[in-house]
């Protein structure tokens, strides 16, 4: 195991505590918004039971919060100021103390600004953690890589960040085995394979998955191995242009000096035949080239022996012409098998220890992973964008695996997460849950509910106040809501529309196409009721669109609740060491931005 090296402080359990007590006193006058379903927005009158302000002004709130917030961070004022102003300990400036509704979305905003994972300060910068995993060891990369080549710009952000994470966890501890939970078609896997030579185990539940990622990983291959043989191309292309230079001294008084040179150089015994290779060139060329096959074994070196063959030989830098002048005499035959037999097996090694190897299984947090990798090692566990339960599960497995050294989890659909306080009159067998995870929070018996989850998914970094949001398509499923409960007796209706709105080319085409999908007879309505219904409600739509709005500002809070159980989770276990959050994606580029991070002690 690697020499341990010190990682930085961060916040302790009680302090986190302190913070989800604060955030849970907001969140319970709240969630009552996060909780509304757009469906329902005019069949249970939403507005009307929620907010005490018209649908303008809320907007135009919002609007201006949101110019003044990128204007001036919240950060950048003081927290005491903030705190005041946005009426945090002071519930009724926010909302009525009688009624319980919205009266101000200036408090309202900046309160929830201020339990967002920045301004609570639990976010450990990426770059930090980077410096203190490495030491003064920099990390090793390779500027002709460019995984954009085969992956979108969005994957290839998150892989390339995560990867580089990943790879300096296991050089802290001196580690080459990964397990990635979730991983899909591979791009993490492969890239960690391919760049940092790590032996990657891939497992998915999806048998498909597991089919694609071994043939995009094959692809992958191809597509690195032609960056890489661009380099021997290069170093062709330099010794055919210096072989036009003119031979300066006699050919023996070159073999002399280049053999004396040869032996001191303990780099390579293949090079000390390098003058045996080259009878017409001069010793200046001959040098230029030994320095550039140099260059490349230090390269290959450094990038960590990777899964295709990268143990150069003097003959790859060498043009066509220059290898048929040598004689057979002046190398024995025997001697060259033996060294290319001796390569050929150092890169079979390096194959066998740097793979990505894709399985398919169902991962619960009980699976036993001896189970599914027969050649378990230490290792560390890794997953980027795991679904619902699968995120907790990644971080209960790396706590009851003693070979699991260290997690990076970045979870994702907080909606399909399980809670245990969901339904607390239903009986269920189920005894482990994703939410919640912590002692704290299963003391208070906190329950979110489908529809906050739900809304945690927004993405407030990604959408301008009143644009970007599908206000159209979501007004359209409210009226159908309220045409379905008054022209066919249905209250409750558990099949879904679908993707209707964007097949549709108007309201009235909509509102036919989804009664058919609902097996609802449209015919039983005349295009005037139809056409009524829309008339009628089209001057409210406003009242959606800033009732949604203020479910995208309230979107972190939640997904700060989801991520600092799980934090808290990993402080409460002994053999953890260390723990953190820490913002690992650009959020314009990846709203899922955030990675839970824990290393255990070292032994």
């Amino acid at each position: 195991m690697a020499a341990s090296r010190p990682l930085p402080g961060n916040q302790d359990l009680s302090t986190l505590h302190a913070k989800l007590q604060g955030l849970l006193q907001f969140l319970r006058e709240t969630l009552g918004i996060s909780n509304a379903h757009t469906v329902d927005f005019y069949t249970e009158s939403v507005w009307e039971q929620l907010i005490d302000l018209p649908p303008e002004t809320v907007l135009k709130v919002l609007k201006k919060f949101t110019a003044e917030a990128e204007a001036r961070p919240l950060k950048e004022r003081p927290l005491v100021e903030t705190a005041r102003g946005a009426g945090i300990t002071h519930f009724p400036k926010i909302f009525c103390e009688t009624s319980q509704r919205l009266v101000s979305v200036e408090a309202f905003a900046l309160a929830a600004k201020y339990y967002s994972i920045q301004n609570l300060g639990i976010c450990m910068p990426f770059e930090q953690l980077l410096v203190a995993l490495r030491g003064n060891q920099k990390q090793k990369t390779d500027e002709n890589v460019k995984p954009q080549e085969f992956m979108n710009l969005k994957k290839s952000h998150e892989v390339q960040a995560m990867s580089e994470l990943i790879s300096s966890m296991a050089d802290y501890y001196g580690i080459k085995q990964v397990i990635d939970l979730g991983s899909g078609k591979g791009y993490l896997s492969s890239y960690l394979s391919l760049k940092y030579g790590l032996k990657v185990y891939g497992i998915d539940s999806s048998n498909t998955n597991t089919h694609g990622a071994q043939e995009r990983n094959r692809k992958l291959k191809k597509h690195w191995k032609v960056y890489h043989t661009q380099s021997k191309l290069d170093v062709s292309e330099l010794a055919l242009k210096m072989a036009k230079e003119k031979k300066m001294q006699g050919q023996n008084k070159n073999e002399e000096d280049i053999e004396g040179t040869c032996n001191n150089n303990p780099v390579n015994q293949e090079m000390m035949c390098t003058s045996a290779f080259l009878p017409d060139f001069s010793s200046s060329v001959i040098s230029n080239i030994r320095t550039q096959m140099e260059n490349l074994r230090v390269y290959s070196h450094q990038e960590g022996n990777l899964c295709f063959e990268n143990a150069f030989s003097l003959t790859d830098l060498l043009p066509i012409n220059a290898i048929e002048s040598t004689s057979s005499s002046q190398i024995p035959k025997n001697k060259m098998s033996e060294e290319n037999k001796g390569r050929r097996k150092t890169t079979s090694k390096s194959n066998e220890s740097n793979i990505y190897s894709p399985l398919t299984s169902f991962i619960t947090a009980d699976s036993e992973l001896h189970d599914i990798i027969k050649d378990l090692e230490d290792c560390l566990m890794v997953g980027l964008h795991t679904c619902g339960d699968l995120a907790p599960n990644t971080l209960r497995i790396f706590t009851s695996n003693s070979e699991i050294k260290g997690v990076c989890s970045v979870g994702c659909c907080y909606h399909l997460l399980s809670e245990e306080y969901e339904n607390p009159h239903k009986e269920y067998t189920q005894e482990k849950w994703g939410f919640p995870m912590c002692h704290y929070l299963k003391e208070e018996r906190w329950c979110c509910g489908r529809n906050a989850r739900m809304s945690a998914c927004l993405a407030l970094e990604r959408v301008a106040v009143g644009q970007g949001l599908p206000t159209e398509s979501l007004f359209y499923r409210a009226v159908l809501q309220d045409i379905i409960k008054n022209c066919y007796g249905i209250t409750k209706c558990d099949r879904h529309v679908g993707k209707i709105y964007s097949k549709s080319s108007s309201f009235l085409d909509y509102i036919r196409k989804s009664l058919k999908k609902l097996g609802l007879d449209e015919s039983k309505l005349p295009e005037k009721t139809i056409m009524d219904y829309y008339e009628k409600y089209k001057p409210r739509m406003n009242e959606l669109e800033a009732f949604n709005m203020l479910k995208v500002v309230l979107a972190p809070c939640i997904e700060t609740l989801i991520l600092l159980d799980r934090l808290c989770y990993l402080k409460e276990q002994e053999d953890v060491a260390w723990s953190a959050l820490v913002k690992l994606f650009d959020p314009v580029q990846s709203p899922r931005c955030y990675a839970v991070i824990a290393l255990k002690r070292q032994r």
